[in-house]
């Protein structure tokens, strides 16, 4: 990028509004290519879902802008799962998704109907893939600036490799000049009314399977330009690409930390105990201010250790009568939004409770998978063991449970300041 480029691209960071901007970000396909299991979208990669990454990404590098996400009708569970990994920044800038078409040109045409449908329209639209994670806060700026400018822009790498056109047979026919060939990306930028006109142009035509927007602007007659792309805003299209992506993540997050919780709840009068967020048919109950879940209890603490950030007397004390019989899975939830708070992710949760009973075996996949939900992460970053005391203390009388856990976080990299303050 040449200096006055840049400079530009610096200008525009500053006190740049983005509020007569709207992101739409196409989530409703399948991406078979990236393997078996869920959508590439809602894969989770460093513990977080890459849809959710992406999200976050474009409301840091765009603060102001609207975002409309457009789904597969049937992924709508995988959606809102997804949004629990986001801040409430990034949550108050989405508006309601849109529900998608059978080709990706019909999906982003449904999105942009959706945003044709509020009162102020915007001036400027992006259109990104949710399986881009890494677009740059320099990036949507470029975006935004090419967009005002000139109408219709896209993003694009000059082509490193020698490109070989093949026939049926794989063989080679042709071999183009590179020079002149780009390998287009997203976000592409363009004047809301003509791309959206564009796409209803096409609609009308019967065209269809157009594979990136710039395409359906070009048939419609509009000039298309070139701004320079980011190597590193990649798409996720194979499983080979979900681990350079997690990879990148995790190099961002070098801060890795440990912490350890405890706690114990002596029983009494009741007909269930509640552990890790289930509940467990039982002689007897637990008492505690709220629903004395020690389970929870533990790996609350544990995290707040990690962050070097209280506990959860400090955060929720049994003085305050608003906690009386609450649910831990709010103490648990706090603990983990403080993580995403700053940028990080829980890396391994290991938890351990001591008692005679009840039995936690017949319940441990149970507790496993709620604890993950509630902390959005996936069960398998997640252990729970039981243990017993071989009838010795109070535990082994039979008078209460305990529980020990212990939490591995990774957080991005802090400063000697906070270091030496923490």
């Amino acid at each position: 990028m040449t200096g006055p480029e840049r400079t530009q691209d610096q200008n525009q960071g500053q006190g740049a509004d983005f509020s007569d901007v709207a992101i739409l970000v196409a989530a409703a396909g399948m991406g078979t290519r990236s393997g078996s299991g869920l959508p590439k979208q809602y894969r989770r990669i460093a513990g977080r879902p890459v849809l959710a990454i992406t999200l976050a990404s474009l409301a840091k590098a765009a603060p102001g802008a609207s975002l409309v996400v457009v789904i597969d009708a049937a992924a709508a569970e995988l959606y809102e799962q997804s949004l629990a990994d986001i801040t409430p920044a990034v949550r108050a800038a989405l508006i309601e998704p849109a529900l998608g078409g059978a080709t990706r040109q019909a999906s982003v045409h449904s999105g942009l109907e959706a945003l044709a449908k509020f009162s102020k329209l915007p001036k400027i639209v992006l259109i990104h893939d949710a399986a881009r994670p890494f677009a740059s806060e320099t990036l949507i700026r470029r975006a935004v600036l090419a967009a005002r400018e000139g109408n219709a822009s896209i993003p694009a790498l000059a082509i490193a490799d020698t490109i070989k056109e093949v026939d049926a047979r794989q063989r080679v026919i042709a071999t183009p000049d590179r020079g002149p060939l780009r390998a287009v990306q997203t976000p592409q930028a363009f004047a809301f009314e003509l791309i959206l006109e564009a796409h209803r142009r096409a609609r009308d035509a019967g065209i269809s399977g157009l594979t990136d927007d710039s395409a359906i602007a070009e048939w419609a007659g509009h000039a298309v330009h070139v701004f320079e792309g980011e190597a590193e805003n990649f798409k996720i299209t194979t499983p080979a690409d979900l681990v350079r992506a997690e990879t990148r993540l995790l190099a961002d997050l070098p801060d890795i930390r440990s912490g350890q919780g405890f706690d114990v709840h002596a029983f009494c009068e009741g007909d269930h105990v509640w552990l890790g967020g289930v509940k467990i048919p039982h002689g007897k109950s637990l008492a505690g201010h709220s629903d004395a879940d020690v389970l929870m209890h533990a790996v609350t603490d544990a995290i707040y250790g990690a962050l070097a950030d209280g506990d959860l007397g400090a955060h929720f004390p049994p003085s305050d009568p608003q906690w009386r019989g609450a649910a831990s899975e709010i103490f648990l939830r706090h603990a983990a939004d403080r993580i995403r708070a700053r940028g990080g992710m829980i890396a391994h949760i290991d938890a351990t409770v001591i008692c005679e009973y009840p039995k936690v075996g017949p319940h441990r996949d149970a507790i496993r998978a709620r604890l993950a939900a509630i902390l959005g992460i996936a069960a398998s970053r997640v252990a729970v063991k039981a243990t017993t005391t071989e009838r010795l203390g109070f535990a082994g009388r039979g008078e209460g449970v305990a529980a020990m856990a212990g939490a591995t976080i990774r957080l991005p990299a802090v400063g000697d300041d906070e270091c030496a303050g923490g």
